[in-house]
């Protein structure tokens, strides 16, 4: 019976496969250093010929991003790990319901062990990274190693704490660190997207230019979609220029299967047409003096304010609210004619290069009050635009959101300020819906911080009833460590997050607040108007990152030594549940994460079905071959053993001969 190999995908020996299909004289083998044993490997010199159509003799120079670590990063994204996604019942929401996860880790890790399960599945991976001001916290990856020690330190040393470094502003802003922490994580979040996915990442100044062409490189300058200015305050104190902004950089992962048909409702709708009804309460049908009431009602709004961007809709009819749009026509001279106006009976003003359609169908218009004329025949009159029919308009690059809203709310939940600076999910969520998320499109965040990003796919479901996920990844971060860098503000709302864990006795770190932070936002958005189609899944299955399941014996047994056989016999961990194997296994088969487990006893062994029967899993020891011939007859897609989990050699020999004969579409494993 074959064995799960219980760790991420290689994923350099996949691209050397992709590249053996295309050209296969570029395929060679090579003894490995670290195994001595053979394993495929590029010929780049034939590569590099086969890709140029002359005699290609060293290297040249070309346009490229590069920096001091970047080989490494390459190699630390494509190095398989042995790491496991251990369920946390207790601290998630709905867990047998939810298609929302919060994987607890590093997230280089976790997007390695999401690889084979959401492998071309997510819809929009939206991502706010540290920002490389000196001061965060940014992510220390270990680039000294190829791949085989990377792996086999991962698979036998657990680090311990996490492997974060201060970048402390006594060291200078390393652009280096920071490209290669992101860079790592981009290649492999790349591979998850679905062809018409979309990528956007929040960044300020000080990597901005840096992220472009890393997004370049990784994405494909064709695959740029341009950036979206988030104006989110007016502070007024720094030196030469006051920076009151940030960028959200777009990407898609393939515009030929993107059309990027976005579009949005423009903003202060409810506004506009609330006071247009304020003024029809109060003037009637006198038209002319809910005109004059919308002129001054407008004045109110500077040119920042989105309401002001419509200020030309100020006339209203028993229709709606209008604008008078040009009624002249596309071809110089094409129509022209004569039109008595409704009032004096004499010829209006025509338009300079004659009307737009012919007299017939433009009196059919005045007939039906889509004309706008003005008092007398002196003016030119001009097509009735209605603000209803004109609702949506192109994603626009400009955003005016005061980044102190989404602080206030999160306070709100909380009864006190407990996390700097969140991303406004009111704003995401307006994204995420402009860039057509819909049905049950899945979002990916792993840099998820307060947790902004679930709270945002929870109020656009509300909103349109649609049933998007969202995957959500933090590293646990220790707020105590934070605590040291925090200066002014960041400091006070920093202990107030401390004080906020400690009281209730849980972990204080980063993870334990976004968790928090989304328990209570699902809760106060069921309390209000939801859209009728939507579930209401607020919930969320929390997995966290750790060592594998799996004793060292199971990657290396030739390293076992003699003398410690009887301590090797059993291959698990002693401190794992049947819980943990299975989401290992669930993670190594690449099964979806958030399918329904169900727990049953049959002949006395414990039984998970995993989606009735997309796969079915017995850890337990002493199976028999009635209890193999039950599990064969549910006819599941996939069922899994331990391997010295029989009750006989006898009975473990069989298994794959009696799946054969009750089940032979089963794919039958062990680990």
């Amino acid at each position: 019976m074959d064995r799960l190999k219980m760790h991420s995908p290689d994923l350099s020996q996949v691209n050397i496969a992709k590249i053996r299909e295309l050209f296969p004289s570029c395929v060679t083998e090579a003894r490995d250093e670290a195994t001595g044993q053979p394993r495929l490997a590029v010929d780049f010199d034939q590569l590099r010929q086969e890709l140029c159509d002359r005699i290609v003799e060293g290297p040249q120079e070309r346009y490229r991003l590069d920096w001091p670590g970047k080989r490494e990063a390459l190699v630390v994204a494509n190095a398989p790990i042995a790491k496991a996604l251990r369920p946390a019942y207790e601290e998630s929401v709905d867990f047998n319901k939810t298609r929302n996860l919060f994987i607890e880790g590093d997230n280089l890790e976790a997007l390695k062990l999401l690889q084979e399960s959401y492998l071309g599945a997510i819809k929009l991976i939206y991502i706010d990274p540290p920002y490389n001001t000196g001061k965060d916290f940014v992510y220390q990856d270990d680039f000294a190693q190829g791949s085989e020690e990377f792996l086999k330190r991962s698979m036998q040393v657990n680090e311990g704490g996490h492997r974060l470094v201060a970048n402390r502003e006594t060291a200078g802003r390393f652009h280096s660190e920071w490209l290669s922490m992101l860079y790592s994580r981009l290649v492999i979040a790349r591979n998850l997207l679905r062809r018409d996915g979309v990528v956007v990442i929040s960044i300020d100044e000080n990597e901005h230019a840096n992220l472009k062409k890393l997004c370049d490189e990784v994405f494909g300058p064709d695959n740029f979609c341009g950036e979206i200015v988030w104006k989110n305050s007016s502070k007024n104190d720094q030196a030469y220029i006051s920076i009151q902004h940030e960028y959200l950089v777009v990407y898609v992962r393939d515009k030929s299967a993107n059309p990027g048909d976005w579009s949005e409702k423009k903003p202060g709708l409810n506004e506009i047409y609330k006071a247009f009804d304020g003024f029809r309460s109060e003037h009637g049908n006198n038209w002319g003096a809910i005109h004059q009431a919308a002129l001054e009602w407008y004045k109110q709004f500077p040119p920042s304010n989105p309401i002001y961007d419509s200020k030309h809709y100020s006339w209203m009819d028993e229709r709606g609210v209008y604008f008078p749009d040009n009624i002249s026509g596309p071809n110089d001279g094409q129509y022209v004619y004569s039109i008595d106006h409704p009032k004096t009976g004499r010829p209006v003003k025509e338009p300079s290069r004659g009307w737009f359609c012919p007299k017939d169908k433009l009196l059919d218009l005045i007939a039906d009050n889509r004309v706008h004329f003005g008092k007398d025949e002196t003016t030119v009159p001009c097509l009735k635009t209605y603000l209803k029919n004109t609702e949506n308009i192109s994603l626009t690059s400009m955003r005016f959101v005061d980044g102190r809203a989404a602080s206030n709310r999160l306070r709100e939940l909380f009864g006190e300020k407990v996390f700097t600076n969140p991303k406004d999910e009111f704003l995401l969520a307006d994204l995420f819906k402009a860039m057509k998320l819909k049905d049950n499109d899945v979002v990916l965040d792993f840099f998820a911080g307060s947790g902004s990003t679930a709270h945002a796919v929870f109020e656009l479901n509300r909103q349109q009833g649609s049933h998007c996920a969202s995957i959500l990844v933090q590293i646990p971060e220790d707020l105590n460590e934070a605590l040291k860098l925090a200066t002014g503000a960041a400091k006070k709302i920093t202990n107030n997050a401390i004080s906020f864990l400690k009281a209730r006795g849980r972990p204080e770190t980063i993870a334990e607040i976004a968790k928090e932070r989304i328990r209570r936002a699902g809760a106060k958005i069921l309390e209000g108007e939801c859209h009728p189609d939507w579930n209401r899944d607020v919930g969320f299955r929390v997995l966290k990152v750790d060592t594998s399941n799996m004793k060292d014996v199971y990657y290396r047994p030739d390293e076992v030594k003699q003398s410690d056989l009887l301590d090797m016999v059993n291959n698990v961990k002693e401190d794992r549940a049947p819980e943990d194997l299975l989401f290992q296994v669930l993670v190594d088969w690449g099964v979806d994460l958030t399918l329904p487990v169900q727990r049953e006893a049959v002949h006395g062994k414990t039984i998970f079905f995993v989606d009735e029967n997309a796969l079915v899993a017995c850890f337990d020891k002493g199976v028999t071959e009635d209890l193999v011939k039950e599990l064969a007859r549910r006819e599941p897609l996939r069922v899994v053993f331990r391997d010295n989990g029989f009750v006989s050699d006898a009975v473990k020999i069989n298994v794959e001969q009696i799946f054969r004969q009750l089940s032979p579409s089963t794919e039958v494993k062990s680990i």
